[in-house]
């Protein structure tokens, strides 16, 4: 094993659409109200994509801040991987739409599917690609557009989505610094629990899905709500094994921010204070595979996160997935 390299965040950047849409805005649309949302998601805000604006759009720019805090060109990268459950179009990827944007002539490019988790597996997928020698850095980007698949006259879902993506380009850092080890898992079972019906093989686009609403985002959620408290203990329980450490030696804590009651009960379980754990939920709301690197990166770029620090992240979300992982930054 000896022969692998070690493998680490070397650049960071997000972004995040200028309109944002408060809970005050939402009563206006739907019967809920600021403090109903607040106390049970913690969400006080989310930013809403502009309707010109898609899913490469706003990884275009998240990924040319990563590039500039790695202090790279986009001709340099080797890879390229857009996490991502509300791709541009069916085909061809977003992540071959962004590698064009970009100018990433020389990058493989290619779309992952597994929602809320899509993030922590591109981390996986792309350090394993460096770690081998087959590539030198890869770009992975969270990023997602949930306002495009939500109901906005379904008061249980419209209040918890919004859309933002997150970027970092992943190279070899020094021994001992980087990925210590990662856990991913699935639970095909509950699919259903958590889903976007219409649009694919299964129930192609008619006139009837539509009508319908097939193309909105359904999910169960007390029944999700209890896989997350579940997955987040477990798969945090065999991450930090693998690495070797223990909850005590965790310096950051970075969980998918869905819900604040979720990451209470991980806090909880961790028994980890405030202040290790980094929480923005309040103002970006749920962002799928862009929530774990938007709070990465804005940890980073506030300085909470320092060199050396040991950073746990964990996610759950749609398949049903999960995924977790430790790094030394």
């Amino acid at each position: 094993m000896s022969n692998l390299r070690p493998v680490g965040i070397i650049g960071t950047g997000k972004y995040v659409p200028e309109k944002i849409l408060t809970n005050s805005d939402l009563e206006k649309i739907v019967e809920t109200s600021d403090e109903w949302i607040v106390s049970r998601t913690g969400i006080r805000e989310r930013h809403i994509a502009a309707p010109e604006q898609a899913t490469s759009d706003l990884a275009y720019e998240a990924a040319q801040n990563a590039l500039k805090s790695a202090g790279m060109t986009a001709d340099q990268l080797d890879l390229i991987i857009v996490a991502t459950i509300t791709p541009d179009t069916s085909f061809p990827s977003t992540a071959c739409i962004l590698q064009d944007k970009l100018g990433a002539k020389r990058a493989a490019a290619f779309d992952l599917s597994a929602a809320c988790s899509g993030f922590v597996y591109g981390l996986a997928t792309a350090s394993n690609f460096i770690k081998t020698g087959m590539y030198n850095n890869a770009l992975v980007i969270g990023a997602d557009c949930l306002s495009r698949i939500t109901d906005y006259t379904d008061r249980n879902t419209c209040v918890l989505f919004g859309d933002g993506a997150g970027a970092v380009i992943l190279g070899e850092v020094p021994e001992g610094r980087g990925f210590q080890s990662f856990d991913l898992g699935a639970e095909g079972a509950g699919g259903s629990l958590l889903t976007l019906e219409a649009g694919g093989s299964r129930q192609p686009s008619s006139h009837e899905t539509v009508e319908n609403k097939k193309h909105y985002i359904y999910m169960n959620g007390r029944e999700v709500f209890k896989f997350a408290v579940r997955v987040m203990g477990t798969a945090t329980d065999e991450v930090l094994k693998k690495a070797d450490l223990t909850k005590e030696e965790i310096d950051i804590f970075v969980p998918h921010q869905a819900n604040i009651r979720i990451i209470q009960s991980a806090m909880q379980r961790l028994d980890l204070p405030p202040e290790k754990v980094v929480i923005n939920v309040d103002k970006y709301a749920n962002t799928s595979a862009a929530s774990i690197p938007l709070a990465l990166v804005e940890a980073a770029e506030d300085g909470r996160i320092k060199e050396g620090d040991r950073v746990l992240m964990v996610g759950f979300g749609g398949g049903l997935t999960w995924g977790a992982s430790v790094l030394v930054w």
